[in-house]
């Protein structure tokens, strides 16, 4: 019998990168490295984006409109993209959090049952 750790890193990620992505944009502008940094630091390191997730999904973010991006320096003297947050992606950020909120809450109602 194998022992089950859970899901991985990449699973638990599935469906809310863009929520956590966007949330992590509502405190400043970041460069993509750095939004991942913060995921990580928020989430005591549970979360972890890997590039070939966060670069995808930050593009797809600004086609639809919820983040613009410059290019501009980062602490390292290294050129980067900053990536900000502007008001049409605040508002689908609130929607994808009520939805979150929801699916949390059936989530805990069928735990419960058990």
């Amino acid at each position: 019998m194998t022992k089950s750790t859970g899901p991985s890193k990449s699973e638990l990620l599935k469906g809310t990168l863009d929520m956590l992505i966007l949330q992590t944009l509502t405190v400043q502008a970041l460069h993509g490295y750095a939004i991942a940094q913060q995921i990580e630091l928020l989430s005591d390191a549970v979360l972890s984006v890997e590039q070939g997730s966060l670069y995808p999904a930050l593009e797809r973010l600004q086609k639809r409109g919820w983040v613009t991006s410059k290019w501009g320096e980062s602490p390292t003297g290294r050129r980067a993209r900053y990536y900000t947050l502007t008001a049409a992606g605040r508002r689908q950020l609130g929607d994808e959090i009520s939805d979150f909120d929801r699916v949390l809450l059936a989530i805990n109602r069928v735990m419960r049952r058990a």
